[in-house]
Protein backbone atom coordinates (compact mmCIF):
# COMPACT_ATOMS: atom_id res chain seq x y z
CA UNK A 1 0.00 0.00 0.00
CA UNK A 2 2.61 2.20 0.99
CA UNK A 3 5.31 1.49 -1.34
CA UNK A 4 5.23 4.31 -3.38
CA UNK A 5 4.58 6.56 -0.50
CA UNK A 6 7.63 8.52 -0.11
CA UNK A 7 7.54 8.72 2.91
CA UNK A 8 7.83 4.53 3.39
CA UNK A 9 11.20 4.07 1.05
CA UNK A 10 11.55 0.37 0.98
CA UNK A 11 13.43 -1.84 4.02
CA UNK A 12 16.35 -3.88 2.68
CA UNK A 13 18.20 -3.93 6.06
CA UNK A 14 17.36 -4.98 9.54
CA UNK A 15 17.59 -1.84 10.65
CA UNK A 16 15.10 -0.09 9.01
CA UNK A 17 12.80 -1.65 10.54
CA UNK A 18 13.79 -0.73 14.13
CA UNK A 19 14.49 2.84 13.04
CA UNK A 20 10.83 3.00 11.29
CA UNK A 21 9.46 1.30 14.51
CA UNK A 22 11.48 4.04 16.60
CA UNK A 23 10.22 7.12 13.95
CA UNK A 24 6.47 6.17 14.14
CA UNK A 25 6.46 5.10 18.25
CA UNK A 26 8.03 8.90 18.72
CA UNK A 27 5.89 10.35 16.55
CA UNK A 28 2.95 8.49 17.90
CA UNK A 29 3.73 9.93 20.95
CA UNK A 30 4.69 13.90 20.28
CA UNK A 31 0.91 13.54 18.24
CA UNK A 32 -0.85 12.09 21.27
CA UNK A 33 0.36 14.86 24.05
CA UNK A 34 0.02 17.74 21.46
CA UNK A 35 -3.42 17.09 20.74
CA UNK A 36 -4.00 15.98 24.49
CA UNK A 37 -2.75 19.61 24.88
CA UNK A 38 -4.44 21.49 22.55
CA UNK A 39 -7.58 19.75 23.68
CA UNK A 40 -7.28 20.67 27.28
CA UNK A 41 -6.38 24.50 26.56
CA UNK A 42 -9.43 24.77 24.26
CA UNK A 43 -11.65 22.93 27.43
CA UNK A 44 -10.50 25.12 30.18
CA UNK A 45 -10.62 27.78 27.85
CA UNK A 46 -14.40 27.65 27.75
CA UNK A 47 -15.37 25.95 30.90
CA UNK A 48 -13.53 28.58 33.60
CA UNK A 49 -14.26 31.30 31.06
CA UNK A 50 -15.73 34.63 32.75
CA UNK A 51 -19.48 34.86 32.03
CA UNK A 52 -19.94 38.41 33.73
CA UNK A 53 -18.03 41.51 34.12
CA UNK A 54 -18.18 41.53 37.89
CA UNK A 55 -16.76 37.34 37.93
CA UNK A 56 -13.17 37.66 39.45
CA UNK A 57 -10.87 34.87 39.58
CA UNK A 58 -10.18 32.31 42.58
CA UNK A 59 -6.69 31.58 43.66
CA UNK A 60 -6.22 27.59 43.65
CA UNK A 61 -3.20 25.45 44.65
CA UNK A 62 -2.63 22.66 43.21
CA UNK A 63 -2.01 19.65 45.01
CA UNK A 64 1.64 18.07 45.88
CA UNK A 65 -0.07 14.46 43.83
CA UNK A 66 -0.54 16.35 40.56
CA UNK A 67 2.69 17.91 40.51
CA UNK A 68 4.65 14.71 41.05
CA UNK A 69 2.66 13.42 38.41
CA UNK A 70 2.81 15.71 35.26
CA UNK A 71 6.44 15.62 36.26
CA UNK A 72 7.09 11.73 36.98
CA UNK A 73 5.09 10.26 33.85
CA UNK A 74 6.85 12.45 31.41
CA UNK A 75 10.10 11.69 32.95
CA UNK A 76 9.39 7.71 32.57
CA UNK A 77 8.38 8.45 28.96
CA UNK A 78 11.26 10.52 28.55
CA UNK A 79 13.74 7.61 29.89
CA UNK A 80 11.76 5.29 27.65
CA UNK A 81 12.38 6.90 24.34
CA UNK A 82 15.88 7.69 25.33
CA UNK A 83 17.12 4.44 26.20
CA UNK A 84 15.31 2.81 23.02
CA UNK A 85 16.73 5.59 20.56
CA UNK A 86 20.58 5.05 22.31
CA UNK A 87 20.12 1.49 21.68
CA UNK A 88 19.39 1.65 18.06
CA UNK A 89 22.13 4.13 17.89
CA UNK A 90 24.54 1.93 19.33
CA UNK A 91 23.41 -0.22 16.60
CA UNK A 92 23.54 1.78 13.76
CA UNK A 93 27.22 2.90 14.39
CA UNK A 94 28.89 -0.59 15.99
CA UNK A 95 29.92 -2.50 13.33
CA UNK A 96 30.42 -6.05 14.17
CA UNK A 97 34.14 -7.21 14.30
CA UNK A 98 33.78 -9.37 11.60
CA UNK A 99 32.16 -6.67 9.41
CA UNK A 100 33.53 -6.99 5.24
CA UNK A 101 35.21 -3.44 5.17
CA UNK A 102 34.75 -1.27 1.99
CA UNK A 103 36.00 1.79 0.75
CA UNK A 104 34.53 4.97 -0.23
CA UNK A 105 35.85 8.29 -1.48
CA UNK A 106 33.84 11.09 -2.16
CA UNK A 107 34.90 13.80 -4.29
CA UNK A 108 33.02 16.54 -6.40
CA UNK A 109 30.50 14.92 -7.54
CA UNK A 110 31.03 11.38 -7.21
CA UNK A 111 31.27 8.13 -5.16
CA UNK A 112 34.45 6.00 -5.18
CA UNK A 113 34.45 2.53 -3.85
CA UNK A 114 37.10 0.17 -3.91
CA UNK A 115 36.44 -3.66 -2.77
CA UNK A 116 38.53 -5.42 -0.25
CA UNK A 117 39.65 -8.09 -3.05
CA UNK A 118 40.61 -4.99 -5.27
CA UNK A 119 37.81 -4.27 -7.63
CA UNK A 120 36.91 -0.21 -8.30
CA UNK A 121 33.50 1.37 -8.80
CA UNK A 122 32.42 4.25 -9.37
CA UNK A 123 28.87 5.78 -8.17
CA UNK A 124 27.74 2.02 -7.67
CA UNK A 125 28.46 -0.37 -5.31
CA UNK A 126 27.62 -4.40 -5.67
CA UNK A 127 27.87 -6.11 -1.75
CA UNK A 128 26.78 -9.45 -0.60
CA UNK A 129 23.65 -9.55 1.21
CA UNK A 130 23.03 -11.45 4.49
CA UNK A 131 26.52 -10.32 5.37
CA UNK A 132 27.50 -7.58 7.66
CA UNK A 133 29.15 -4.67 5.62
CA UNK A 134 31.18 -1.28 7.08
CA UNK A 135 32.08 1.40 4.85
CA UNK A 136 35.19 3.47 5.76
CA UNK A 137 34.43 6.65 4.29
CA UNK A 138 36.47 9.72 3.38
CA UNK A 139 36.57 13.01 1.01
CA UNK A 140 39.19 14.35 -0.91
CA UNK A 141 37.58 17.72 -0.99
CA UNK A 142 34.30 19.18 1.02
CA UNK A 143 31.93 17.98 3.27
CA UNK A 144 29.77 15.02 1.81
CA UNK A 145 26.95 13.07 3.34
CA UNK A 146 26.50 9.19 2.39
CA UNK A 147 22.59 8.59 2.54
CA UNK A 148 20.78 5.25 1.77
CA UNK A 149 17.30 5.91 2.79
CA UNK A 150 15.83 1.99 1.66
CA UNK A 151 19.23 1.17 5.15
CA UNK A 152 18.00 3.84 7.33
CA UNK A 153 21.86 4.98 7.24
CA UNK A 154 23.15 8.33 7.13
CA UNK A 155 26.71 9.26 8.00
CA UNK A 156 28.65 12.57 7.11
CA UNK A 157 31.56 12.11 4.73
CA UNK A 158 34.61 14.16 5.68
CA UNK A 159 37.58 15.65 4.15
CA UNK A 160 40.62 14.61 6.64
CA UNK A 161 39.39 12.06 8.57
CA UNK A 162 37.42 8.95 8.03
CA UNK A 163 34.07 8.11 9.87
CA UNK A 164 32.12 4.90 9.01
CA UNK A 165 28.89 3.07 8.60
CA UNK A 166 27.87 -0.65 8.37
CA UNK A 167 24.44 -2.36 7.47
CA UNK A 168 23.59 -6.07 6.38
CA UNK A 169 21.33 -6.56 3.77
CA UNK A 170 18.19 -8.61 4.02
CA UNK A 171 16.87 -8.07 0.58
CA UNK A 172 18.17 -8.24 -2.82
CA UNK A 173 17.96 -5.09 -4.98
CA UNK A 174 19.56 -1.98 -6.07
CA UNK A 175 18.83 1.05 -3.66
CA UNK A 176 19.34 4.95 -4.34
CA UNK A 177 22.43 6.65 -2.86
CA UNK A 178 22.15 10.01 -2.62
CA UNK A 179 24.74 12.91 -0.77
CA UNK A 180 22.43 14.67 1.64
CA UNK A 181 24.96 17.56 2.33
CA UNK A 182 25.10 20.90 -0.28
CA UNK A 183 28.22 19.98 -1.78
CA UNK A 184 28.84 22.59 -4.44
CA UNK A 185 26.79 24.00 -7.77
CA UNK A 186 26.54 19.84 -8.98
CA UNK A 187 25.12 18.22 -5.70
CA UNK A 188 22.39 17.22 -7.31
CA UNK A 189 24.28 14.84 -9.43
CA UNK A 190 26.05 13.18 -6.84
CA UNK A 191 23.62 10.19 -6.76
CA UNK A 192 24.52 6.43 -6.99
CA UNK A 193 23.04 3.22 -5.73
CA UNK A 194 24.11 0.22 -4.03
CA UNK A 195 23.14 -3.58 -5.44
CA UNK A 196 22.76 -6.26 -2.72
CA UNK A 197 23.44 -9.75 -4.41
CA UNK A 198 23.09 -13.31 -3.25
CA UNK A 199 26.37 -14.46 -1.88
CA UNK A 200 26.95 -16.80 -4.97
CA UNK A 201 25.50 -14.32 -7.60
CA UNK A 202 27.98 -11.78 -5.66
CA UNK A 203 31.26 -14.14 -6.23
CA UNK A 204 30.27 -14.52 -9.66
CA UNK A 205 29.90 -10.52 -10.21
CA UNK A 206 33.85 -10.85 -8.73
CA UNK A 207 34.72 -12.67 -10.81
CA UNK A 208 33.95 -11.42 -13.98
CA UNK A 209 34.97 -7.57 -12.89
CA UNK A 210 38.35 -6.41 -13.71
CA UNK A 211 40.61 -6.96 -10.97
CA UNK A 212 43.27 -5.52 -9.56
CA UNK A 213 45.15 -5.97 -5.99
CA UNK A 214 43.73 -5.89 -3.13
CA UNK A 215 43.28 -3.29 -0.88
CA UNK A 216 45.62 -5.13 1.97
CA UNK A 217 48.71 -6.02 -1.11
CA UNK A 218 48.55 -2.31 -3.28
CA UNK A 219 48.84 -0.87 0.88
CA UNK A 220 51.77 -3.26 0.90
CA UNK A 221 53.59 -1.94 -2.18
CA UNK A 222 52.90 1.60 -1.53
CA UNK A 223 54.85 0.48 1.69
CA UNK A 224 58.12 -0.82 0.25
CA UNK A 225 57.84 1.88 -2.59
CA UNK A 226 58.05 4.42 0.04
CA UNK A 227 60.60 3.22 1.92
CA UNK A 228 58.59 3.10 4.75
CA UNK A 229 60.01 -0.63 5.60
CA UNK A 230 63.44 1.23 6.23
CA UNK A 231 62.16 2.99 9.14
CA UNK A 232 59.03 1.13 10.51
CA UNK A 233 61.20 -2.05 10.82
CA UNK A 234 59.80 -4.86 12.60
CA UNK A 235 63.41 -5.07 15.10
CA UNK A 236 65.32 -3.37 17.52
CA UNK A 237 66.73 -0.94 15.13
CA UNK A 238 63.46 0.55 14.05
CA UNK A 239 64.18 4.07 14.24
CA UNK A 240 60.26 4.82 13.60
CA UNK A 241 57.42 3.05 16.10
CA UNK A 242 57.28 -1.05 15.24
CA UNK A 243 54.29 -1.67 13.20
CA UNK A 244 53.61 -4.97 13.61
CA UNK A 245 51.05 -5.43 16.60
CA UNK A 246 50.41 -2.00 17.14
CA UNK A 247 47.08 -0.78 15.39
CA UNK A 248 44.28 -0.43 18.17
CA UNK A 249 46.98 -0.69 20.30
CA UNK A 250 47.11 2.58 23.24
CA UNK A 251 50.16 4.21 22.98
CA UNK A 252 52.19 7.18 25.20
CA UNK A 253 52.96 10.45 23.09
CA UNK A 254 56.61 12.86 23.69
CA UNK A 255 53.66 15.04 25.43
CA UNK A 256 53.06 12.55 28.16
CA UNK A 257 49.50 12.13 26.31
CA UNK A 258 48.21 8.99 25.18
CA UNK A 259 46.78 8.36 22.02
CA UNK A 260 44.76 4.84 20.23
CA UNK A 261 46.61 3.86 16.90
CA UNK A 262 43.61 4.17 14.45
CA UNK A 263 43.01 5.12 11.25
CA UNK A 264 42.78 8.60 11.87
CA UNK A 265 45.73 8.68 14.06
CA UNK A 266 48.06 7.00 10.89
CA UNK A 267 46.68 9.14 8.31
CA UNK A 268 47.68 12.45 10.30
CA UNK A 269 50.75 10.45 11.02
CA UNK A 270 51.43 10.38 7.31
CA UNK A 271 50.41 13.88 6.19
CA UNK A 272 51.87 15.65 9.72
CA UNK A 273 54.29 13.20 11.35
CA UNK A 274 55.28 15.54 13.85
CA UNK A 275 51.87 16.51 15.47
CA UNK A 276 52.33 13.11 17.39
CA UNK A 277 55.38 11.56 18.34
CA UNK A 278 55.47 8.43 20.16
CA UNK A 279 57.32 8.74 22.58
CA UNK A 280 60.94 7.22 22.55
CA UNK A 281 61.33 8.07 18.95
CA UNK A 282 62.87 11.22 16.91
CA UNK A 283 60.31 12.81 14.76
CA UNK A 284 62.72 11.97 11.42
CA UNK A 285 59.65 10.93 9.33
CA UNK A 286 59.03 13.04 6.03
CA UNK A 287 55.50 14.65 5.17
CA UNK A 288 53.46 12.77 2.86
CA UNK A 289 51.44 15.69 2.17
CA UNK A 290 50.49 16.01 -1.75
CA UNK A 291 52.29 12.93 -2.30
CA UNK A 292 49.08 10.35 -1.72
CA UNK A 293 45.78 10.40 -2.76
CA UNK A 294 43.32 9.49 -0.21
CA UNK A 295 43.04 5.91 -1.50
CA UNK A 296 46.16 5.24 -1.23
CA UNK A 297 46.48 6.61 2.41
CA UNK A 298 43.70 3.76 2.84
CA UNK A 299 45.61 1.58 0.99
CA UNK A 300 48.73 1.87 3.62
CA UNK A 301 46.34 1.86 6.70
CA UNK A 302 44.72 -1.34 5.37
CA UNK A 303 48.15 -2.57 5.16
CA UNK A 304 48.81 -1.43 8.93
CA UNK A 305 46.14 -2.79 10.17
CA UNK A 306 46.39 -6.19 8.46
CA UNK A 307 50.32 -6.10 10.31
CA UNK A 308 48.24 -6.37 13.93
CA UNK A 309 47.61 -10.27 13.28
CA UNK A 310 51.17 -10.99 12.16
CA UNK A 311 53.85 -12.20 14.08
CA UNK A 312 56.28 -9.75 14.78
CA UNK A 313 59.16 -13.05 15.20
CA UNK A 314 58.22 -14.15 12.02
CA UNK A 315 58.22 -10.40 10.21
CA UNK A 316 61.50 -10.31 11.79
CA UNK A 317 62.80 -13.42 9.72
CA UNK A 318 61.16 -11.89 6.86
CA UNK A 319 62.93 -8.35 7.04
CA UNK A 320 66.22 -10.13 7.55
CA UNK A 321 65.37 -12.08 4.90
CA UNK A 322 64.76 -9.52 2.50
CA UNK A 323 68.01 -7.80 3.90
CA UNK A 324 70.37 -10.46 2.99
Amino acid sequence: MWKDFPLFPDKATELAGQVDALYFTFLGISAFFSLLIAGLVFFFAVRYRRRSPDEVGQTEKAGMWLELTWSIIPLIILMFMFTWGAKVYIRAYRPPADAKEYFVTAKQWMWKFQHPEGQREINHLHVPMGLPIKLTMTSEDVIHSFFVPAFRVKADVLPGRYTSIWFEGEKTGTFHLFCAEYCGAEHSRMVGSITLMEPGDYEAWLAGAEKGLSVTASGEELFKAKACNTCHRPDTAAQAPILHGAFGEVVELETGKTVTIDANYVRESILNPTAKVVKGYKPLMPTYQGQLSEEEILQLISYIKSLATEPLEEATEENSSEES
